[in-house]
């Protein structure tokens, strides 16, 4: 391996076309230099310099190897430049994964706070559910993850990853419009027993949604209409008269032609986080959750 300020050393003398001026550049002593050269051709086996009496000159392996010390030089401050932008949160790239509908103003939010603090950093968005990007925020893939949990379908942060938490979502009942129940202020699922609903896939062991689990606290099993993890789909369908809902409160945001009503279950929410690897060194992950935690405070004050 040539030792890289040898390198320069070469580079300096092809240059100045003398050791002497290559000494002035490199505020050597020309006693210095030479002895650079001359444990550099001991490296390298070759003669890289023809020495004269009153002049020196590089052999045509010393030039060649001159033009490759620049094109080292060039990588070198290169990459050390991006290091420097890698270590600064006003510069650099961020990674962020993200739960659909975190998507649908939170991130947004946060975003635009961070955006307009730091456009230097370049941001890569990935949508995808919590279970399927945490492998990407293992491996490195991802700098952050927007995650969720449910109390009644809880899971445990792998080794090495961090849950910072955010905020605890409520879930919320989704009546069509002039629903009878829509009169009551507060509901219990059990008073909708009844009804046909539309509600997520399911996930864990036994395979089941929120809703069917919560169901079952409640003492009744639910007549499931329709399953789908698109809260769109799901705020539609109830829109159309087809079923009632149990949704989350981001997944609600901005829907209109239907009744929203809290629902009683002290583990009907969600706990919102974001999932970190606490090793990573990347300063614009603690900047953009500063951002985020801003973010829940304007959705908080919004929704008073």
């Amino acid at each position: 391996m040539l030792a890289t300020h040898r390198l320069r050393v070469l580079l300096e003398v092809h240059r100045a076309g003398s050791i002497a001026g290559a000494a002035r550049e490199l505020r050597l002593s020309p006693s210095a230099v030479s002895h650079q050269l001359a444990r550099l051709e001991e490296e390298t086996g070759v003669g890289l310099v023809e020495r004269g009496a009153q002049s020196l000159r590089l052999t045509t392996a010393g030039r060649r190897l001159a033009v490759r010390a620049q094109e080292v030089l060039d990588l070198l401050q290169a990459a050390e430049k991006d290091l420097l932008a890698q270590a600064r949160a006003d510069s650099g790239q961020l990674s962020i994964g993200f739960f659909a509908s975190a998507g649908y103003r939170l991130l947004p939010t946060a975003l635009g706070r961070f955006a307009g603090r730091h456009p230097g950093v370049e941001l890569d968005l990935q949508e995808g559910q919590p279970h399927e990007l945490l492998p990407a925020l293992e491996r490195g893939d991802i700098d952050l993850l927007v995650v969720f949990e449910h109390p009644l379908d809880p899971w445990q942060a792998p080794v090495g990853v961090e849950v910072v938490p955010l905020f605890e979502e409520p879930q919320l009942v989704v009546l069509p419009s002039g629903h009878p129940s829509a009169r009551q202020a507060r509901l219990r699922l059990s008073d909708l027993a009844a009804e046909a609903w539309i509600t997520t896939y399911g996930t864990g062991t036994p395979v089941l949604s929120v809703l069917e689990r919560a169901a079952a606290l409640e003492g009744f099993t639910p007549r499931i209409r329709c399953r789908s993890d698109h809260y769109e789909v799901t705020i539609g369908l109830v829109r159309a008269g087809l079923g009632v809902a149990l949704v989350p409160g981001l997944g609600v945001q901005g829907a209109s032609g239907v009744e929203l009503r809290p629902v009683q279950g002290e583990r009907l929410h969600r706990r919102i986080g974001v999932a970190v690897r606490p090793t990573n060194p990347n300063p614009a992950v603690r900047a953009f959750i500063a951002c985020l935690r801003e973010a829940v405070v304007t959705a908080a004050a919004a929704g008073r």
